[in-house]
C-alpha cells in the first residue's frame, strides 16, 4: 500500500497559497513514492456554518479538481461537510483522518488551518497529535502577493473590482470562463465585430466590463481576443442574463462556431461596461477597445 501525503483545505481558487500546501505534500510524496491526496469539502463550509450568507465560489467543482491536479494532487477527495463532520471533536480529527486514509504519512495545511467542533483545533494542536501518532504535520505560511497574503477572499475582492491582473497573480494561472458557444443576434457582425457568445453563470460575478482575453478553442489554440462581459445596456432593454461576448483579434485557426466548447482566459480589464447613445458611438468605442486589447496582448493594432 502506498503512503498517503494529505493536503487539506477548502482550496477555492487553488491560489498560490493552496499550491504551496500541495507542493509541500508533493515533496513529501516524492521522498517515499507516496500518493498526494487533496482533501477538500463539499459543500463549502459556509453553506453549513452561515447558510443565510454563504461564500460565493470562485471555481466550480470540476475546475477546482483540474487546478488541484495541476498543482500536484494525484487524487481529490470531496469530504461531505455536514453536521456530523462539523461536530467532530478536535481531538478525534487525526484518528478520523487515519481511518479515512490508511497509510497516512503526512498532513499539509496552511498555518491558519482550524478544525473540529467550534474550530477548536489548529495547526499546532494537529502537529502535536501527529507527533504522538507518527504522522508528520507541516503548516505552510501564506504566500505574499503585492505585499499581502494570497487568499480566496482577496481573489474574490479583486474579481469583483475587475482587477483580474491581481486575481491572476494570486491564482497563478488566468481566471477562466468555460462553456458552449450559442448563436447570437448577429449584432456584433453588423458592427464589424463578430463575436462568440458564451452564456455563463458563475456564483461569484466578476465586474462587468471589456477585457483583453484569450479564447482557448476546442483544438487547444489560444486566440487573442477582446471580450465584453455584462448585460449589454446599449442594445438590451430590461433585465437580461449576463453574457460573455468575445471577438477574435487575429485568428490563426478555425474560428469556433455555435456548439463548440471554449474557454475564455481573462487577462486585463480595459474599461467598465456602459451605455452609449447609439450604435455609432458603440462602434467607435469598439474600435478603441480592439486597439487597446491588442496593445495589452502585445499584438499591436
Amino acid at each position: 500500500m502506498r503512503t498517503i501525503h494529505l493536503a487539506i483545505g477548502v482550496f477555492d481558487g487553488a491560489h498560490a497559497g493552496h499550491r504551496a500546501v500541495l507542493a509541500s505534500a508533493r515533496a513529501a510524496a516524492r521522498a517515499d513514492g507516496g500518493e498526494v491526496v487533496a482533501l477538500t469539502f463539499e459543500p463549502h463550509p459556509s453553506r453549513v456554518l452561515r447558510p443565510a450568507d454563504p461564500t460565493l465560489l470562485i471555481l466550480g467543482k470540476a475546475a477546482k479538481e483540474e487546478r488541484l491536479a495541476e498543482a500536484g494532487a494525484d487524487r481529490v477527495v470531496h469530504q461531505a461537510f455536514d453536521e456530523a463532520h462539523r461536530s467532530l471533536e478536535a481531538e478525534a480529527y487525526l484518528p478520523w483522518l487515519r481511518g479515512a486514509f490508511p497509510g497516512l504519512r503526512s498532513v499539509h495545511v496552511g498555518d491558519n488551518f482550524r478544525f473540529g467542533r467550534g474550530r477548536a483545533g489548529d495547526a499546532a494542536s494537529l502537529r502535536a497529535a501527529g507527533e504522538a501518532a507518527g504522522v508528520a504535520v507541516r503548516a505552510l505560511p501564506p504566500v505574499i502577493v503585492r505585499g499581502e497574503a494570497a487568499s480566496s477572499s482577496r481573489v474574490r475582492e479583486a474579481l469583483r473590482a475587475g482587477d483580474v491582473a491581481l486575481a491572476n497573480e494570486m491564482l497563478v494561472r488566468p481566471y477562466e470562463a468555460e462553456g458552449v458557444i450559442t448563436p447570437g443576434r448577429q449584432l456584433g457582425r453588423r458592427l464589424g465585430l463578430p463575436t462568440l457568445n458564451l452564456p455563463w453563470s458563475p456564483e461569484l460575478i466578476p465586474a462587468f466590463g471589456v477585457y483583453a482575453a484569450e479564447v482557448i478553442t476546442a483544438e487547444g489554440v489560444a486566440e487573442p481576443a477582446v471580450m465584453n462581459w455584462g448585460v449589454r445596456p446599449t442594445v438590451e432593454d430590461g433585465a437580461v442574463a449576463p453574457l460573455c461576448e468575445a471577438h477574435l483579434l487575429r485568428p490563426t485557426g478555425r474560428v469556433p462556431a455555435p456548439g463548440d466548447r471554449i474557454r475564455l482566459r481573462w487577462l486585463a480589464r480595459i474599461r467598465e461596461e456602459r451605455r452609449f447613445a447609439g450604435l455609432d458611438a458603440l462602434r467607435a468605442q469598439v474600435e478603441e477597445d480592439k486597439g487597446e486589447a491588442g496593445r495589452v496582448l502585445g499584438i499591436g493594432e
